[in-house]
């Protein structure tokens, strides 16, 4: 992706659709809308899946707690979320399949009736999911649980229920998309932020004010019609082009600990059903760590990003130890993470763990602007079909969604073995070989090159994880990657697996992004410095 000559598109050029907003729904909108054949434009703030995108649990999932739902409360608001939800688990899973794939879930029982109930739940959810290529669920012996997953308290539990979800790299997932739609003809640009509106004599949108980065020039883009995919921020926007509108996102802030993996000894995740909010819990393997999430408490202030704090840790610890045979020590959490939920609320007073993960694709006639309200991840591409097929009414043109079809770009011909031919040709090892291709699919071959043009950039970033030098070299050249946190944060995953890995491996990661990207010693001391602050300020929060 070469950002100077987007924004000089962005700059020059006079587009059909630009969208405000580069997390899933907003890169996904721009692969949809390009794939129709619309000229776009897609820009975002700071970097692409920097806010919701890149924070949530990392699964693909219809969610077996809206069915719970559903069935209790006869809320078919909530069925119609879990059919979708289902219908969309498999074209996540087939369009990126480097970036996601299946994963099995244990939910620990601790009766004859805990486990009849819990199994005749989620057989309904194979019947919602029927079709799919997944496992069926089926009620485990406890012999057969505590094989899977020897952590659990053996003295408690009486059984357990295996079914089968998927999980993704989300923030890598959400960069294929805007690589992918930027590969269809989209001017793709992080780091642009949407400062003003301009509109003609009727009030209706035609530029959209930006400034690429701090201290560049602002200019506009010029578009016939402009699309809000700004998630949680949704509303920031909607005022901006019609100050008359009243609010309709209501933030809901969740929560994520990383421990070690041998807390929970197994390549199963576990779901938590009972937790005192009651919500949810799940503890997942996810890169050789275990995560564990999520809460779910109203947030407000919109200006400062939501961190992981102590008395989150101790309920989510908690909360897991109820089915442990050892409780976790504080002392091993070695990362954290909080998100926000860009949940549609009808009042103010409805608690947010009650309110539908649905979308609405709205159109305010005032201004012309359409937003994508709401939603999650799992159903992204079919939030994006009815934007863009509402896109296609507004612009008068008549043309199909092919999304479901489209392979994002490291899908193609990807096939895992060829971790092996990698290893073999670049001479790396077997751990570096396979995060590759898990990390880049069929593109990883071009990341390997790359320790030919420099033999230096073959080692790790860190002794402990597969991250190499080349890696940060190709995030930078073919992935927008500007400041050490997109390197960290969102394109290694190494922010959120491991903060201390993190603070060893950042001088080498200076030193190569300043090097391609030409800072001064100046420039490259203060992304340093400025990247320590906010690490320790998560460190101090969670202690």
């Amino acid at each position: 992706m070469n950002r100077s000559k987007n924004l000089q598109r962005l700059q020059n050029e006079t587009f059909d659709i630009c969208i405000i907003g580069g997390g899933a729904s907003g890169a996904g909108c721009a692969l949809d809308a390009a794939l129709r054949g619309f000229k776009v434009a897609l820009i975002e703030k700071k970097d692409f899946a920097s806010e919701t995108s890149s924070k949530s649990t990392k699964l693909i999932h219809g969610g077996v707690r809206y069915l719970e739902q559903a069935f209790k409360n006869l809320d078919f608001a909530q069925l119609k979320q879990v059919r979708h939800g289902l219908e969309e688990r498999q074209i996540v899973l087939q369009n990126a399949p480097h970036l996601a794939r299946p994963l099995p879930l244990l939910t620990p029982v601790f009766s004859w009736f805990e486990g009849l109930y819990f199994t005749i739940g989620l057989r309904m959810y194979d019947f919602f999911a029927k079709g799919d290529a997944l496992p069926k669920s089926r009620w485990l012996s406890k012999k057969e649980t505590l094989l899977r997953m020897p952590s659990l308290d053996a003295k408690k539990l009486h059984s357990a229920v295996l079914y089968f979800d998927g999980q993704l790299d989300d923030a890598r997932y959400c960069l294929a998309l805007a690589h992918a739609a930027e590969e269809a003809g989209v001017a793709v640009a992080n780091y642009t932020e949407l400062v003003g509106v301009k509109k003609d004599t009727n009030g209706k949108l035609t530029e959209a004010q930006v400034r690429p980065t701090e201290g560049e020039a602002t200019f506009g883009i010029k578009a016939k019609l402009f699309i809000n995919c700004t998630g949680a921020l949704a509303d920031h926007v909607r005022l901006m082009a019609n100050p008359k509108l009243s609010k309709r996102i209501r933030p809901s802030k969740g929560v994520h600990v990383v421990l070690p993996y041998e807390v929970l000894k197994s390549d199963d995740a576990m779901l938590i059903p009972k937790t005192s909010d009651g919500r949810v819990v799940f503890a997942i393997p996810f890169e050789g760590q275990l995560l564990l999430g999520t809460t779910d408490t109203d947030y407000k202030d919109l200006d400062k990003e939501p961190i992981l704090d102590d008395k989150e840790v101790d309920f989510l610890l908690d909360t897991l130890t109820r089915y442990l045979a050892k409780r976790p020590d504080k002392s091993q959490v070695k990362a954290g993470f909080g998100g926000l939920r860009p949940l549609l609320a009808a009042s103010e007073s409805a608690s947010t763990k009650k309110l539908v993960r649905d979308h609405e694709v709205e159109h305010d006639p005032t201004s012309n602007l359409v937003s994508l309200l709401g939603g999650k991840w799992t159903t992204y591409r079919y939030m994006a079909k009815d934007t863009i097929d509402k896109a296609c009414e507004l612009l008068s043109v008549d043309r199909e969604c092919t999304t479901a079809q489209h392979l994002l770009v490291g899908g193609e011909d990807y096939a895992f073995e060829d971790w092996k031919i990698i290893q073999t040709v670049y001479r790396l090892a077997k751990d570096i070989a396979k995060n590759l291709i898990r990390k880049y699919g069929s593109r990883a071959h071009k990341v390997a090159r790359l320790t030919q043009e420099n033999i230096l950039w073959a080692q790790r970033l860190v002794d402990k994880y597969p991250f190499i030098q080349a890696e940060v070299i190709y995030q930078v050249r073919e992935e927008m990657a500007l400041t050490l946190r997109d390197v960290f944060a969102r394109r290694t995953r190494l922010e959120i697996l491991d903060w201390e890995a993190v603070m060893e491996a950042l001088p080498v990661v200076a030193d190569l992004m300043a090097q391609e990207l030409g800072w001064t010693a100046e420039q490259k001391q203060q992304q340093i410095d400025e990247y320590t602050a906010q690490l320790q300020s998560f460190i101090k929060s969670a202690q």
